[in-house]
C-alpha cells in the first residue's frame, strides 16, 4: 500500500503532524495499533487535567472550545482530540500496530494490516510508550500490590489502605493528592532533588512566564525560577525534600525532567497530610525499607516513575537516529535522515501539547522535499 505519508500514532502529535500535512497537500496515512484514536488519553487516570492552560495548549489549526475551563479535564481533552481529527477530516487505520520501518526504496512500513510504502514516515507514538518500573531486593516477596502509574485510576480500591507513591514529578504529586483528599493514608518517596513550580503566579499561568522566559538566557531563567519557588513553597528541605542545584529548566534540558507544576501537594506535605520518605532500598513482606534505615508497612505501592520510548525494535537500521535506551535523538524537523521524522520525544518547558504544534509545522514544512 503506497501514501505519500505514514504517521505512526494518532494521539496529540500523530494527529496534528497528519493535519499538518494535508495543509500542505500531502497525504498522509494514520496507523493506530489501538481501536481509538488518542488511546493514551482514555487510559490516564480520572481526576488528570492539563497542568498547562488550554490558551497554550491548543493544536495547530483548530482551537479548544471557549466553553472549557482553563485547565481541561481528561474527558474534555480526548473530547477535543475527537473533534480536531473530524475538523481536519482525519480518519486513522486502527488495529495496525507497526513492528518495524526499514528504508528499501521508500520508507517500508510493516504493520498488522499490512506492510506500507512512503515517501516520509513520523513517528508519533510519545514520550509515554513503555512504563519504567524500577526493582529493587525483595520485591518479588512483597505481600502487597505494586503498581505503576499507568495502572492507577481513582482512590476507590484503596480506601482503608496505606498507600507509598513513589516519585515526585507531576504524575506522583497528583496520585498522592488524589488519594490524600480521600483521607486515603499516603507516603511520598522521594528519590532525588526536585524543582517545583507553582500553577499560576498572580492569577497568570505558569506557562506565559515559561514562554516570556524563553527570550532570557537560560542561567537567568533559572535565577528567576528558583526565586518563584523560594517565594511559593519556602525551605524545601525543611519539608523533607531536597531542592535540586541545578535550576528548572537545565533539568528539562539535561535530563528530560519537567518539574512539578504543584495543584496542592506541597500544602497537603506542609500539613503533615501526606509523608516525605527517602528513597528505597528494599522489600520485606509487607514492609518497605528506605535508604535511611527507617522502615514502614505499606499495602501498596505505586510507581509514579515514568515512562520510556524505545524505539530500537521498530527501527532495527536506524540506531545512528537513538540513543542507547532506543529514544530519539532529536525530535521536530531534523531527525538525522532524510524522509523520517519524530514528533514530541523531548519534554518541553513551555507545554507538550505548544511544543507539538510547534514540530508538527516544521516537519511538514520540512517534508514538502520528499513528496514527490
Amino acid at each position: 500500500m503506497a501514501s505519500k505519508a505514514i504517521v505512526v500514532g494518532s494521539g496529540p502529535a500523530g494527529l496534528a503532524c497528519a493535519a499538518m500535512f494535508r495543509k500542505r497537500s500531502i497525504d498522509a496515512t494514520i496507523l493506530e495499533r489501538e481501536t481509538q484514536l488518542a488511546s493514551s488519553w482514555r487510559h490516564h487516570y480520572d481526576r488528570l487535567h492539563l497542568h498547562t492552560d488550554k490558551s497554550h495548549s491548543n493544536l495547530p489549526g483548530y482551537h479548544m472550545p471557549r466553553g472549557f475551563p482553563r485547565y481541561p479535564s481528561r474527558d474534555q481533552v480526548v473530547e477535543y482530540l475527537e473533534a480536531y481529527a473530524e475538523h481536519h477530516g482525519l480518519d486513522p487505520e486502527y488495529g495496525a500496530e507497526v513492528s518495524v520501518i526499514r528504508r528499501a526504496e521508500k520508507w517500508e512500513v510493516q504493520s498488522d494490516r499490512g506492510t506500507y510504502s512512503a515517501d516520509i514516515v513520523i513517528l508519533a507514538t510519545g514520550i509515554a510508550s513503555y512504563p519504567n518500573r524500577p526493582s529493587w531486593p525483595g520485591q518479588e516477596n512483597y505481600i502487597g500490590k505494586i503498581l505503576h502509574s499507568s495502572e492507577y485510576t481513582n482512590p476507590n480500591r484503596f480506601d482503608g489502605l496505606r498507600v507509598l507513591v513513589v516519585g515526585l514529578g507531576n504524575s506522583g504529586g497528583e496520585i498522592a493528592l488524589d488519594l490524600a483528599e480521600k483521607n486515603i493514608k499516603v507516603a511520598l518517596s522521594v528519590r532525588s532533588p526536585v524543582n517545583i513550580i507553582p500553577k499560576e503566579v498572580m492569577g497568570i499561568p505558569i506557562l506565559t512566564l515559561s514562554i516570556l522566559e524563553t527570550k532570557l538566557p537560560i542561567w537567568l531563567a533559572d535565577m528567576v525560577n528558583r526565586t518563584v519557588q523560594r517565594i511559593f513553597f519556602g525551605n524545601l528541605n525543611a519539608l523533607g525534600l531536597k531542592a535540586s542545584s541545578i535550576g528548572l529548566l537545565e533539568q528539562i534540558r539535561t535530563d528530560g525532567k519537567v518539574p512539578l507544576i504543584d495543584i496542592g501537594t506541597v500544602d497537603m506535605i506542609k500539613a503533615g497530610v501526606i509523608e516525605v520518605r527517602g528513597n528505597i532500598q528494599s522489600f520485606e513482606d509487607q514492609t518497605v525499607v528506605f535508604e535511611d534505615g527507617s522502615h514502614d508497612k505499606f499495602d501498596a505501592v505505586i510507581l509514579a516513575t515514568g515512562f520510556r520510548s524505545d524505539l530500537r525494535n521498530l527501527l532495527p537500521d536506524c540506531s545512528d537516529l537513538l540513543t542507547q535506551d532506543g529514544a530519539p535523538k532529536l525530535s521536530g524537523a531534523n531527525s538525522g535522515r532524510d524522509g523520517i521524522y519524530f514528533c514530541s520525544y523531548r519534554a518541553s518547558p513551555t507545554g507538550q501539547l505548544r511544543e507539538i504544534g510547534i514540530e508538527a509545522n516544521a516537519i511538514a514544512d520540512s517534508a514538502l522535499r520528499f513528496a514527490r
